[in-house]
Order: C-alpha cells, then structure tokens, then sequence
C-alpha cells in the first residue's frame, strides 16, 4: 500500500496512516519511490540511497538518523526557496553521512569527527561507482559542515548542508521556512523529546577521546559544558607564550 501525504492547511500535514507509520528504513522509502514526499521534498530512491539508508540507520542509532533526515529535507526545502541547483542524491548522501563520525566505529579516531564522516561518504560513494569529483563535492560539504561562513561561500551542496545542520539544531533560519513546512518535517521525522541533551551527548561521546580536535570549533562548548575539567585552547596565550615570544 502506498504512502501519500498532503498539506492540508498551512499548519497541518495529512499522513495516510500516521505520522509514526512513515517509512524511514531505506527497503521501504525506495518501495514507495515518489510518494514519499514532505512538503514538496522526495527522498531519492534506488540502489545508492538505500544502501547509505542502511548504512548509517545500522550505525548512528535513530536519534542521529532522523536529525539526518530532517537535514536533508531542510536543506531541499531551502534550495527550492532560493532557486539553487543541487543533485537530491548527493545532497541526501552527504545529510545521511554528515555525522557519521560520530558513531562507535571512531572511537579510536583522533581525526576531526567531520573528516571521519566525509571519508567514509566519499568511500561509499565510490564503491558505488559515482565519479571523483562528485564525491569530493559531498566530502567537501561534511567536512566544512561545522565551519561556520565557510560553506555559505561554496557550492549549493556544502552551503546547503551547513544551513540545514544549524537549522536542526539551533534553529538557525526558523523563520526562513513556512510553519507548513515545519509541520510536515517534523511529523514525518518526529524530533524526540529531550533531542538536544540526547544530541549534545552523542556529540559528547563521540569526542571525548579525541578532545584535541574540538579546539577553536563550537564543539568545544560541548565538551566544556559535559566535562567540567575540560579547557578550551586560548590562541593569545599561545602567541604570547610561543617559543617566538619566550626566547626574546
């Protein structure tokens, strides 16, 4: 049985069935093809799509999926208001892998979580046959994610990601989308309660051991705000007390 959805009214999103019902599992989004849509926005389906699907759901837990989902349905929705070009599936690809890093597989990692997750999508995609420079663009794009005014500067893709992430968790352009459009994000890939302490403590945990990475990003505030021994890098202590300035 197909899955169709309409906005009924500027505030409500209609969904056969109910909003828990959405097929979210990547065999069942690429069964329902077009008519998994949210406000306009398709998830692209196939071989490629299913497979990351799978790939990450397995990994990152449902907490982390859903906010990647959402992610790509922010960053859709805000190429369609602005005209931009983007290709659906790589900008779905890099939504699904932009905090792969996160997941237990790096626990060992002292790479930046956002190049652990740009690797393991740019080797996905090209086990999957997509060209180099197509998966440089979506490597690019997870691996600047977390640069702010950086990626507003690049391509469609990277700076649609970087939007859309800041949209999921901080809000950042709220007002930017129809409360229609909120609705129905938020109904098909429902926002847990109590999503930011459950996030920030997969970002937590995902960093711990790798503190040194987080230094002069805004991931240092999570880890200042988890572990109260934690203490970020001052860059004027460190010109002031260089080597250059000590041994004059």
């Amino acid at each position: 049985m197909k899955l169709r959805m309409a906005l009924v009214s500027a505030a409500a999103l209609v969904i056969a069935g109910s909003a828990a019902a959405f097929p979210t599992d990547a065999k069942t989004v690429a069964s329902h093809g077009a008519a998994v849509d949210v406000a306009g926005v398709v998830i692209p389906t196939g071989a490629l799509p299913a497979a990351a699907a799978q790939a990450v759901r397995t990994a990152e837990g449902e907490l982390v999926y859903q906010h990647s989902l959402r992610v790509y349905h922010w960053a859709a929705l805000a190429a369609k208001r602005k005209g931009l070009p983007v290709d659906l599936q790589l900008l779905y690809v890099a939504a699904l892998f932009h905090d792969y890093g996160l997941t237990d597989r790096y626990r060992n990692s002292h790479l930046r979580y956002e190049l652990d997750g740009a690797n393991a999508a740019r080797d996905f995609l090209l086990r999957h046959k997509v060209s180099e420079q197509d998966a440089h663009r979506v490597w690019l794009a997870i691996a600047l994610h977390t640069t702010n005014g950086v990626s507003a500067q690049l391509e469609p893709l990277a700076a649609l990601l970087a939007e859309a992430a800041n949209m999921d968790l901080v809000a950042a352009g709220y007002d930017d989308f129809a409360p229609a459009e909120r609705n129905a994000v938020e109904a098909a890939f429902p926002r847990e309660p109590g999503f930011a302490e459950g996030f920030l403590q997969a970002l937590y945990d995902g960093l711990k051991h790798r503190p040194e990475t987080t230094q002069g990003t805004g991931l240092a505030d999570v880890l200042a705000y988890k572990d109260p021994s934690f203490r970020r890098r001052d860059f004027s202590a460190l010109m002031r007390t260089s080597r250059w300035t000590a041994e004059r």
